[in-house]
């Protein structure tokens, strides 16, 4: 089972790699992992997406919150939270596609940010679903380059 887990940390050198290193030493995969300061320059959002049963979960937390730096931990279950991510990704055009793959661009509501003779660079935010098709879409035309953000995540209370 797939869990995104978001993390209030204090805003200090090294607590990244505590983090990462629980996992790690503990056999637990990452498979997305965003940070980046709030509002408050003292602290700083972690958002994780791990997979793993509800008892493999159940520690992973409980590990967290030990951590002197961690202040607070979220297990966001999908309709507790808001979602998104972005994504750059670098679409092979021609004459005969380019209007094709700026249309789809439009239909998503996604930005075309670089425009080159044989390339379209286009930003998409969503949540993984509309990404995916988005992406599954760009394939027919050809993907030079991807690059992901990971989830952001934030309660709905």
């Amino acid at each position: 089972m797939r869990h995104t887990i978001s993390i209030l940390v204090e805003n200090k050198f090294g607590v990244l790699t505590r983090v990462a290193g629980l996992f790690s030493g503990r056999g637990y995969n990452i498979d997305t992992l965003n940070v980046a300061p709030t509002q408050d320059a003292n602290t700083s959002r972690m958002t994780i997406v791990t997979h793993g049963d509800d008892s493999t979960l159940e520690q992973i937390v409980k590990q967290l919150n030990k951590l002197v730096e961690v202040l607070s931990v979220q297990d966001f279950h999908e309709a507790d939270c808001v979602d998104r991510e972005l994504v750059l990704v670098k679409v092979s055009v021609d004459s005969e596609t380019r209007a094709e793959v700026m249309q789809i661009t439009d239909i998503f509501r996604a930005k075309i940010v670089d425009v080159q003779p044989q390339t379209l660079t286009v930003e998409i935010t969503g949540n993984e679903s509309k990404i995916e098709k988005f992406l599954n879409l760009m394939k027919t035309f050809g993907v030079l380059e991807l690059t992901r953000t990971g989830k952001v995540a934030m309660a709905r209370q």
